[in-house]
């Protein structure tokens, strides 16, 4: 074989150039964009012949001519060998072979590359976010179901790694809930931006030819065309906006994931995770190991490191068309999403299965006194104390039960007395029963009413709330989709149309 470094660099392409850049080019855009190319050139053509700016015989011609195309070639089976630049010189070639020179570059009137590659890129986004936002919208749902079917169930509730306050599973997945909406709005924020067409801005300034931007835009599926000509082709804010939500979306959903990691651990123990999603040890039996966490958990950081590389390659970048944007940086980011379906598929199958053990959760409550702060709190409602005497007598007892390993309703209430008349110098009101009441944890929870909290009213408001989001976003994607369809459509009918030509 010759060594490319001594072919003759007189003839484009050179070797290494076309190995190292034009092949991979074409190798990507005929895995991910053969779609793309073949809808911009069915509705380009559709709007050249509305506005006539070619014939209906031209254009019908043109259509029959792109139909055999599709028919006759079969873009996975090709194979880059340099005869043209890339995927859309290719189809320009075909054309020419079925056409002539003359006919064939008329399809090319009034566009360029520059706005074919941002409209292609774009709508492989959108279809690619589509994915993205049922999934998530899956996510969003499964976590209400299980918000609500833990409601009542018992957890402990941690900061700092240590044991705080007891709270219920469904109040702690109701949190997640709220950021996950905050999340979800991010990804059709992200939509909307992408959802503009750059078509008809060609090169940078449009073009002296009497073009239907909208109507292009529409045969494509698109909300409208993106107004100013030059952002069309420089502004790659439908980028940073794409993979800024997914980032910011999988480094969130990385936070309770870890939570989870550290609550299927033996010393903690308060999920269960059920045998369908848990793998044992090769050599240890009795370990059983809940290895889909792990597997969130770098899956959830491979994709917010790859939706941040997409950030950082356009970081510093010119405010032109350039190749930073382009091709091989798409792909890339494609890798992102493919991560994303993975963890949102992963997390919502979890969510649904897992459990909490109430006996450990029980046991964890008792010897880490976590209901002590509503001791507190009862001391200032019920004997009149300020919140530093109660916090006081609190401790007190606190540090009583721990020293013995003994818990707070059984063993809390003579430590309570003498502390009480130390602090107060006078007799406590509260009895035994009242006592180990107050420092239940489902009183603790009970009692906690205000808006936002784990007691049943609040929280049966919250999981009223998620769930008119839940149905505001199923409709608001559902018309997305709809119009993606209504487009299609149209563009199937228009186009078909051009060849009923007498």
């Amino acid at each position: 074989m010759t060594d490319p470094r001594l072919a003759d660099r007189s003839v484009f392409p050179d070797p290494v150039y076309k190995e190292t850049v034009l092949r991979p080019l074409f190798d990507g855009a005929k895995h991910h964009h053969v779609d793309g190319f073949r809808a911009i050139d069915r509705a380009h053509l559709v709007m050249l012949a509305e506005t006539g700016i070619l014939s209906r015989e031209q254009a019908a011609q043109i259509a029959a001519a792109l139909e055999s195309i599709d028919a006759e070639i079969d873009p996975e089976s090709l194979e880059y060998t340099g005869e043209v630049e890339d995927y859309f010189f290719l189809i320009e070639k075909e054309l020419k072979k079925r056409l002539g020179a003359d006919l064939a570059g008329r399809l090319h009137t009034a566009r360029s590359r520059n706005d074919i590659d941002h409209t292609l890129f774009k709508l492989g986004l959108k279809a690619r976010l589509d994915v993205l936002i049922d999934k998530a919208l899956n996510l969003h749902l499964a976590l209400i179901e299980a918000a609500e079917r833990e409601k009542a169930t018992l957890i402990v509730a941690y900061t700092h790694g240590q044991p705080a306050q007891p709270t219920t599973f469904g109040h702690y997945l109701s949190a997640i809930v709220e950021f996950v909406v905050r999340d979800i709005e991010r990804l059709f924020q992200a939509y909307d931006i992408v959802d503009l067409s750059p078509m008809g801005a060609a090169a940078i300034t449009t073009s002296g030819f009497p073009t239907d931007r909208a109507r292009v835009a529409e045969l494509l599926g698109f909300s409208a065309p993106l107004q100013n000509s030059y952002s069309c082709i420089a502004g790659v804010d439908y980028i940073t906006a794409t993979y800024g939500a997914m980032e910011l979306m999988f480094l969130h959903l990385g936070r309770p994931i870890q939570d989870l990691q550290f609550w299927t651990s033996f010393e903690v123990g308060q999920i269960y995770v059920p045998n369908a999603l848990v793998q044992i040890s090769s050599i240890m039996p009795q370990k059983r190991n809940p290895v889909p966490i792990e597997h969130l958990r770098h899956l959830a950081s491979q994709t917010f490191g790859r939706a941040r590389a997409m950030l950082e390659v356009m970081h510093n970048t010119p405010f032109t068309d350039m190749n930073d944007s382009e091709g091989e940086t798409q792909a890339m980011g494609y890798q992102a999403f493919e991560s994303a379906y993975r963890v949102l598929d992963l997390l919502t199958s979890l969510v649904a299965q897992i459990k909490v053990d109430p006996a450990r959760v029980a046991d964890n409550i008792r010897r880490s006194c976590i209901t002590i702060t509503e001791l507190a709190d009862s001391l200032v409602r019920r004997e009149g104390l300020s919140f530093r005497e109660g916090h006081e007598i609190a401790a007190a007892v606190a540090r009583a039960v721990v020293a013995t390993g003994g818990g707070l309703e059984t063993d809390g209430y003579d430590p309570f007395l003498l502390a009480f008349e130390k602090a107060t110098g006078r007799k406590t009101a509260i009895d035994p029963a009242l006592f180990a009441e107050i420092v239940s944890p489902e009183y603790f929870v009970a009692v906690r009413t205000r808006f936002g909290g784990p007691a049943q009213a609040p929280l049966a408001a919250a999981l009223a709330g998620y769930r008119d989001d839940a149905k505001m976003f199923a409709e608001r994607h559902a018309a997305l989709l709809t119009r993606q369809t209504t487009a299609a459509r149209t563009l199937d009918q228009r186009f078909q149309a051009l060849k009923d030509v007498a």
